[in-house]
């Protein structure tokens, strides 16, 4: 393949220059970094990566190319991606084609054969911050700034009710005697199978779906998915979350659902300096004494300060990195929730005992 040339524009007016891949043109959004070693494909169509631009720190990308049972969305809504090395050639056999064409055929616009390493550093010394990738600008960074002007900020977006599903479906056996109700702020895949795998049968919602039109199916308890954007600016789903606790019914949340069950408590989110994205985040279970490496992707988080000062919901895990809250439990609802992904896809299954937890709530209530 001809090399095309593609640049790398970052809000502070870091540029980078390298070579195109995947689909040719201009994109935009908020770059992070995931430091995984493997599972590119998966951390690519995990839809809580909506509209972020992504660096991933491992050497190499595309090596093992892509196929269809990896997928933890329908398709990727990621805005770009950037890697050092990238190989359209693919090794491994039962792969359903390359990692170049799938970008290509979803439209999403990399940069290849940077210093990612260099980038990264930038990355956690001045934070996550907007950029843009194009194969359109070249030489014209004046042109290119004015695009990347227009790209909008994470801090206040509101992303879920775009990436969620827009009919209610159903996953799992019919006859389980278990019902949850699952609604979809960007749910992955993996936590569905998670589900299903321990007898649940799921009913997954719109985002946007209020409790009276969940109540019909009369569900045995809630899960509050993951998803993109700023809990902050999610009054329904807050409101939402708030309406189902005072059923009395068993919730339980992952990353997103985690900052929304809080924000349900009076407890406030923040947006993160660079974020937690990886598949080695080192978390301690406080009622187990018990550390477990994480899978994790957000850039926001509740408040220490305002989770201490509740006096109806108790700290059950810590990030040990940051000490940053990465878990809660309410003390007068059957509710609980973490801030990282126990499906683990991809990653250590450490944390999995969590939907155990979940299940075993249901039957005790």
């Amino acid at each position: 393949m001809i090399k095309q040339k593609a640049t790398l524009l970052l809000a502070d007016g870091t540029v980078f220059h390298g070579n195109l891949i995947g689909s040719p043109g201009t994109n935009g959004g908020e770059i992070c970094f995931n430091t995984g070693m493997t599972g590119y494909q998966e951390i690519y169509t995990d839809p809580s990566y909506t509209g972020q631009i992504i660096v991933t720190t491992t050497s190499h990308i595309g090596n093992y190319g892509v196929i269809d049972s990896e997928v933890e969305s329908d398709h990727p809504t990621i805005g770009g991606i950037v890697v050092n090395s990238f190989s359209e050639v693919y090794t491994r056999m039962d792969a359903s084609g390359s990692l170049q064409d799938y970008l290509v055929e979803h439209g999403i616009t990399g940069i290849a054969d940077i210093d990612t390493r260099k980038l990264v550093r930038h990355l956690r010394s001045r934070g996550a911050m907007n950029a843009i990738i194009s194969s359109e600008f070249e030489g014209n960074l004046e042109g290119l700034q004015s695009e990347l002007e227009n790209v909008p900020d994470m801090a206040g977006l509101e992303l879920s009710s775009t990436v969620c599903t827009q009919e209610p479906y159903f996953c799992g056996d019919a006859d389980s005697k278990i019902k949850v109700a699952c609604i979809d702020f960007g749910i992955k895949k993996n936590i569905l199978r998670n589900l299903t795998d321990r007898g649940a049968y799921c009913k997954v919602f719109p985002a946007k779906t209020s409790l009276a039109e969940m109540q019909e199916w009369a569900p045995d308890a809630y899960f509050l998915s993951n998803g993109p954007g700023d809990p902050a600016v999610m009054e329904y789903a807050v409101k939402t979350t708030k309406d189902i606790l005072e059923t009395g019914k068993p919730v339980f949340g992952i990353c997103l659902g985690h900052q929304l069950l809080a924000e349900a408590c009076g407890i406030t989110t923040y947006k993160m300096h660079h974020g937690h994205r990886g598949l080695n985040h080192p978390i301690k279970n406080l009622k187990t004494g018990r550390s477990e490496i994480t899978s994790q992707n957000h850039g926001f988080n509740i408040t220490r300060e305002d989770t201490e000062q509740n006096p109806d919901v108790e700290i059950t895990h810590v990030h040990l990195n940051d000490n940053t809250v990465a878990g809660i439990r309410l003390k007068n609802k059957p509710a609980f929730s973490v801030q990282y992904h126990p499906e683990s896809s991809p990653g250590p299954h450490d944390s999995r005992y969590l939907f155990d937890d979940f299940i075993s709530l249901i039957n005790k209530n």
